[in-house]
């Protein structure tokens, strides 16, 4: 499926909308509800909701068209932005200014996306987030690198030295 950039602006804003208190919601949090929400539907329902490229950055995954899809919704005056000053640096805030249209999402969508924004939002904070985005998903990729959605389906574990020398009986046959 081509990335959807209709969808994914619903998505940025529904969720901004849902985050009522935008001291809950800094730029950290945006990302990860997206990644967090594209991911798991692209596990449990065989597709992401938006398609957008997730990049590894040094803080998690961020969803490639995010900057301009934030500039967008504030030129249409859906969402303000503003900057607020925490621990000594700077944090984004998102504060939405009319309510979004969900008629994009299919009912199984808004359930993901609605957990996942209660999941970010009110259960960890943007260091813990952080911290749990860096999976084995996050460090199979480098930084700068699109993260693919079929690594949802990896599984972390350690490689025995018997799958290594299957493996090369495997590549000596091939010879």
């Amino acid at each position: 499926m081509p990335f959807d950039r209709q969808k994914f602006k619903s998505l940025v804003h529904y969720i901004c909308w849902k985050v009522d208190d935008p001291e809950k919601l800094g730029a950290t949090k945006l990302n990860k509800i997206c990644w967090l929400a594209d991911f798991t539907a692209y596990y449990d329902l065989g597709a992401s909701i938006t398609d957008a490229k997730y990049i590894k950055r040094p803080f998690g995954p961020v969803p490639e068209a995010i900057e301009p899809t934030l500039r967008q919704l504030q030129l249409e005056n859906k969402l303000r932005i503003r900057e607020v000053p925490f621990h000594g640096q700077p944090k984004k805030e998102f504060i939405s200014l009319v309510d979004p249209s969900d008629e994009m999402f299919s009912p199984k969508e808004l359930e993901i996306i609605d957990w996942a924004t209660d999941f970010v939002s009110n259960i960890h904070t943007a260091k813990s987030i952080s911290d749990a985005s860096h999976d084995h998903i996050w460090q199979a990729a480098t930084d700068r690198e699109e993260i693919p959605y079929y690594t949802i389906f990896a599984i972390p574990g350690e490689i025995t030295q018997t799958e290594i020398d299957w493996a090369r009986q495997e590549i000596e046959g091939l010879r």
